[in-house]
């Protein structure tokens, strides 16, 4: 079947359709109650509450509260996932490697679980898209500015994806965060977080966010955060996506 879903499953009926939605590359949903712990590059936890749990194929883990369209906690693609029974509860955990990085989830009532077969062969290709502004600047750096060096495109952190991370000619970090059309207060707090996560890092990072243009509040937000703003206009024309760089120092 592609789609197999258990309300109020026993936690040997979990174990068993977890493992066969894992074994045949399928994306598993989990609704549960449960508490959350993060150790990597820092620490974190979350107490008990009411959660979505999506697993995909990938390895991608991403655990959504009610409210807000990013997850709480969240692992990339190639992560490893496992399930065991402890002494009160299910532990799902998840693996990065590179860096270490372990994501566990204690499930404490699970309400729903489900796996679905999808199978989907397209690719997403947008006009004037951000990814689009993002291989603009990747060919052509002097777009942001004289000196400007990007290294990583679509740069996966703790607290989400950086569009291109790079350097400038005094050798200072720089994420840009690139939004195709007018700016707003949240792509500022978004730049914030990432730049906020890099100094955690680096100690010299800048934070630009590339846009056509900005409203009055993201301006003045910027300014207080002293982040900046780069002017730019998506491209009309439609570009191939290339690949993503290895190392940030290469």
């Amino acid at each position: 079947m592609k789609v197999e879903v258990k309300l109020n499953p026993s936690k040997e009926e979990v174990i068993d359709l977890f493992s066969r939605g894992l074994s045949t590359e399928a994306i598993v949903t989990i609704f549960a109650r449960c508490n959350v712990s993060y150790d990597g590059r820092a620490k974190s936890e979350l107490g008990l509450g009411d959660r979505v749990i999506i697993i995909k194929p990938d390895g991608s883990f991403l655990i959504h509260q009610k409210e807000k369209r990013e997850p709480v906690n969240w692992q990339p693609p190639g992560s490893s996932v496992s399930l065991k029974i402890g002494e009160d509860k299910l532990i799902l955990r998840s693996v990065r490697r590179k860096p270490k990085e372990i994501l566990e989830v204690g499930l404490i009532d699970v309400y729903l679980l489900s796996y679905f077969q999808a199978e989907d062969y397209e690719s997403l290709a947008l006009m004037g898209s951000e990814a689009e502004m993002a291989d603009l600047v990747f060919e052509n750096p002097e777009l942001i500015e004289p000196g400007f060096k990007p290294i990583f495109k679509e740069k996966s952190i703790r607290h989400g994806i950086i569009d291109i991370l790079g350097k400038d000619k005094d050798g200072n970090i720089v994420v840009l965060e690139f939004k195709r059309r007018r700016a707003d207060l949240h792509a500022v707090s978004q730049l914030k977080r990432y730049v906020e996560t890099m100094r955690e890092e680096y100690k010299n990072v800048r934070g630009i966010l590339v846009a056509p243009s900005l409203t009055s509040g993201a301006k003045r937000l910027l300014e207080k955060e002293g982040l900046e703003f780069k002017k730019l206009t998506p491209p009309k024309k439609e570009k191939s996506r290339k690949g993503r760089q290895k190392t940030l120092f290469d």
